[in-house]
This record gives C-alpha cells, sequence and structure tokens, in this order.
C-alpha cells in the first residue's frame, strides 16, 4: 500500500524557513510527477509546486510562492523535499504532498499525505 508522509512543519516567525520533506512507502519517486499543494482554514487547496516527472529540470511554482519555494528530491533516500524561505504569515495552511503513478501524463495525483502543519507568525 502506497503511503506519504509528510514532516517538517511547524511554527516559524516570519521571514524564517522551513524545509517540508516528504517520504513515500510502496513507491519510488522515480519518474512520478510530485506536488506540493496547501490549504489555510476557510480556503481551498492551493498548489503550491509541482514537478512533472518528465520535466524535472522545469518545475512550476505558485506566483505566490516563486522566488522563495524550492522542491527537490533525494534519490537515494526516497524523499521529497520543499525548502520554503521568507515564510509569510499568509503562508500559513496545512501542506500535503501528492504524486501520480509512474511515467504517468494524467495530471490528476493519485496518492497524497496526511498534510503537515506550517504556521507563520507576524
Amino acid at each position: 500500500q502506497v503511503r506519504l508522509v509528510e514532516s517538517g512543519g511547524g511554527l516559524v516567525q516570519a521571514g524564517g524557513s522551513l524545509r517540508l520533506s516528504c517520504v513515500a512507502s510502496a513507491l519510488s519517486f522515480s519518474g512520478c510527477s510530485v506536488g506540493w499543494f496547501r490549504q489555510a482554514p476557510g480556503k481551498e487547496r492551493e498548489l503550491v509546486a509541482r514537478i512533472i516527472w518528465s520535466r524535472r529540470s522545469n518545475p512550476y511554482y505558485a506566483d505566490s510562492v516563486k522566488g522563495r519555494f524550492t522542491a527537490s528530491r533525494d534519490n537515494a533516500k526516497n524523499t521529497e523535499y520543499l525548502q520554503m524561505n521568507s515564510l509569510k504569515p499568509e503562508d500559513t495552511a496545512v501542506y500535503f504532498c501528492a504524486a501520480t503513478i509512474p511515467y504517468s501524463d494524467n495530471a490528476a495525483f493519485d496518492y497524497w499525505g496526511q498534510g503537515t502543519q506550517v504556521t507563520v507568525s507576524s
């Protein structure tokens, strides 16, 4: 059974940094497209970053995080990361990672983590 587990969330002051991790079990991230999403209270889920498996050198970032957030992968650890710098109070949300089945061109994500809370204080 595929499982994604996020970690690394927490409370940070504005301007600070956090690095989120997403570890997969029963799934190799190699060949998977991966997405990072967030959902703030009362708001819809928002795509923050997306890395298409065939175009890892050209990731997508939402305008709201471009230049501040960076997605990366450690293949040896089968772990995806989201480095978040210059955090703002409006970045406060539950962050989720998601993955597709390997080598899929389908835009929909098949697997989701349980989320990790990020809170940025002003």
